[in-house]
């Protein structure tokens, strides 16, 4: 978390208690726009609910709900026993809809990726990643486990599979300061064309929440991928663990050329 800084900022003129618009509603977009216009910045405090109550008037049911809907929406973050502050912008990721990795999607937004390996191994396949990759149970793949950072603030934790067999002598390739996609396009001529994905929220198990820097049942977006090469060959299953308080999924929908309902 950030160097908390108590705003200053003036409030008393947030609501017009003469206005049919619902109080909580005007608190909220008065907020917003102190966060928009940046006189509210990442890491300033916001007052406390009774401190807002003695300020704009309001009672502190209406406070609540106005700040529960800010940390929803994702501007404001609380922490116990801290208070609430204006949160850090998500990290925005495409990664549900395009085919690139975590580092090249990373960068494409401006951001510097930084990348630790945990484990980097060749080990039997269980019965369930064998499945994903339609191979023999046992049959050895190549784990690797990755801690990803941005802007050296861990993000995201990766566990990947990879058949043995497709990608000889990998584990001398040091993952730390290379993108695995570009890797397997450029040494092995391997290019992922489909993938099949899937995200839910998870709570973060104590290892997960150390290594993440959050608090043991923090909310986690869950993010399972098989890739696929042209002739249908699983060639990758990824378990992704992503911050649900740093990460977002962007996905942009088109309307099919047949017109579609």
């Amino acid at each position: 978390m950030l160097t908390p800084v108590k705003t200053t900022v003036d409030l008393s003129q947030a609501v017009d208690l003469s206005s049919p618009i619902p109080f909580y509603f005007q608190l909220r977009e008065y907020l917003i726009q102190l966060i928009q216009t940046g006189a509210l910045q990442t890491g300033d405090q916001v007052p406390t609910e009774m401190e807002l109550c003695s300020t704009t008037g309001l009672s502190r049911t209406v406070i609540r709900q106005a700040i529960q809907d800010l940390v929803n929406e994702g501007y404001l973050e609380r922490y116990r026993a801290k208070g609430t502050f204006v949160a850090r912008p998500k990290v925005p990721e495409r990664l549900i809809q395009t085919l690139t990795g975590f580092y090249e999607d990373t960068v494409a937004h401006g951001l510097i990726p930084h990348t630790q390996v945990l484990d980097f191994e060749v080990i039997p396949s269980s019965s369930r990643i064998a499945r994903e990759l339609r191979i023999p149970s046992g049959e050895p793949v190549i784990y690797l486990n990755r801690l990803r950072f941005i802007e050296n603030e861990p993000i995201v934790l990766v566990e990947t599979y990879i058949p043995n067999y497709m990608c000889p002598d990998l584990l001398q390739v040091n993952m730390e300061t290379r993108s695995l996609y570009q890797v397997l396009r450029e040494q092995y001529n391997l290019c992922i064309v489909r993938a099949y994905r899937s995200i839910e929220a998870v709570p973060a198990r104590v290892d997960e929440a150390k290594l993440l820097g959050i608090e043991k049942s923090a909310p986690l977006l869950l993010l399972k991928s098989t890739g696929y090469l042209a002739n249908g060959r699983p060639l990758e299953h990824f378990i992704a663990r992503h911050r649900g308080d740093r990460a977002k999924f962007e996905v942009e929908l088109v309307k099919p050329s047949n017109g579609g309902p």
